[in-house]
């Protein structure tokens, strides 16, 4: 769970660099001279390929989802009373924690 968080908080903080770059890139399209052209080419560059990344993680990452949500099914359909029992488990640990407060 905790690896999920940091992930999600991985794609975000990747979005917004990616969204400050391209708006560094709309800022400096007035600027003229060969250098700073080199510059923008290579930073649309990166920005294309950080995007095309991205979505990359993001799919490889509903794949994992997906994977685990069937195997949690599969576990349950095959395991029901252990289910119920982590189930009520958790329940009453949470229960329990909420009425102490």
């Amino acid at each position: 769970m905790n690896a999920q968080v940091s992930t999600d908080k991985l794609l975000e903080d990747l979005r917004m660099v990616v969204e400050d770059a391209e708006a560094l890139l709309m800022a400096t399209a007035g600027q003229a001279g060969e250098r700073i052209q080199e510059a923008r080419d290579r930073a649309e560059a990166s920005v294309r390929q950080a995007r095309e990344r991205i979505g990359a993680l993001e799919q490889d990452l509903a794949g994992q989802a997906r994977a685990a949500a069937r195997e949690a099914d599969l576990y349950v359909r095959e395991n029901p009373w252990q289910a119920i029992g982590v189930a009520a488990g958790v329940a009453f640990i949470i229960g329990f924690l909420a009425a102490r407060k």
